[in-house]
């Protein structure tokens, strides 16, 4: 089968591997769609933590059924999402239900080789019916149910005032769940084309260019007492730091981002505010469920949030275009078949 390989930073190739054995517990799936994430551009370019190469990327995946055990629910041809975090099932958070930050937990593709190849085998209890949804929105679920964790843990209610720093595609996904919710919602984004595409298609009602004078706007918005929930989705150690600022009296600040970085508040105002802060990771079933759920209601713009696609063999040749800033990126879908 053919696998794409990081074998160094800035460098891919298509080998040929051999088709994966299944396991008895074990699904074997033919890859269709693999999304690109944030993820899989920083192990291309070499700045992702706790990682060796050569390494496979791609834990956004959806595909088909070859093999499956015996006795399954699920049938040869029938289309399958992956939910790539693999938890031990026996750590204090796992017996909990706390799978998303399992003690052991591996993740596709991050800990253990993903799904850029032609087939992948997956333990069968993390993988899940696609019905009703279509293959390139599969492969979509599992960064929405980032977002979807993120608002599910804030407990944002209807008519709370939400701000998201960082429109990226972790960033939209918590915008649409807030949305979802009936709070009222701002983003805070560098990138214009980005707040421009959260303003048309994700039905935010405030959109901020970050820079000069965003925080006069921001308390102009929120008649000075800014936000009762704010989700920092930009992956940067200064704006997660700067994000306590907009934490209204009584708020909720949720780090749905991960830096390799010391964070640091203001211990004064964290208690004059008596700020909620919370770490919001990966995501659970019960949150994958609600993605496909809204995604079935058509109460996500998945077709409009997948700007951009590869074909397979295109990819180590044209992976780089993704880094482009220039180049307005929400989702992009590699076809593997």
């Amino acid at each position: 089968m053919r696998t794409i390989l990081c074998d160094t930073p800035n460098s891919l190739q298509i080998i040929e591997r051999a088709i994966p054995s299944r396991a008895e517990d074990e699904v074997l799936i033919r890859v269709r769609r693999v999304g690109v994430c944030g993820t899989d551009l920083h192990i291309f370019k070499g700045d992702q933590p706790y990682l060796s190469y050569p390494h496979v990327m791609g834990h956004e995946l959806s595909g088909t059924v070859e093999e499956a055990p015996a006795g399954s629910a699920l049938s040869k041809g029938e289309s399958v999402y992956v939910m790539p975090y693999m938890s031990c099932g026996t750590c204090r958070a796992c017996k909990q239900g706390k799978t998303n930050c399992c003690y052991n937990i591996k993740v596709l593709g991050v800990h253990k080789d993903g799904g850029m190849a032609d087939y992948i085998v997956v333990p069968q209890q993390y993988v899940k019916s696609a019905e009703g949804v279509s293959l390139d929105d599969a492969a979509m679920i599992e960064f929405l149910a980032i977002g979807a964790h993120a608002v599910r843990r804030s407990n944002a209610q209807p008519g709370s005032r939400v701000l998201v720093v960082g429109a990226g595609p972790i960033g939209m996904a918590a915008a649409i769940f807030a949305t979802l919710r009936n709070a009222e919602v701002t983003i805070l984004d560098t990138r214009e084309s980005r707040l421009n595409f959260a303003s048309q298609h994700l039905g935010v009602n405030h959109i901020v260019v970050a820079g000069e004078g965003d925080e006069a706007r921001l308390s102009e918005l929120t008649n000075g007492e800014f936000f009762d929930f704010v989700f920092d989705a930009t992956g940067n150690p200064a704006a997660m730091t700067r994000g306590f600022r907009f934490v209204a009296h009584g708020g909720t600040y949720v780090l749905v981002s991960v830096v390799s970085s010391d964070i640091t508040f203001s211990d004064p105002e964290f208690h004059k505010r008596e700020t909620t802060l919370l770490g919001s990771r990966n995501a659970t079933e019960e949150d994958f469920d609600l993605v496909v759920e809204n995604i079935r209601a058509g109460k996500i713009p998945t077709a409009a949030m997948a700007t951009h696609r590869l074909a397979f063999n295109e990819v180590p040749a044209r992976f780089g275009e993704l880094l482009d800033v220039s180049n307005p990126v929400v989702k992009a879908l590699i076809e593997v078949a």
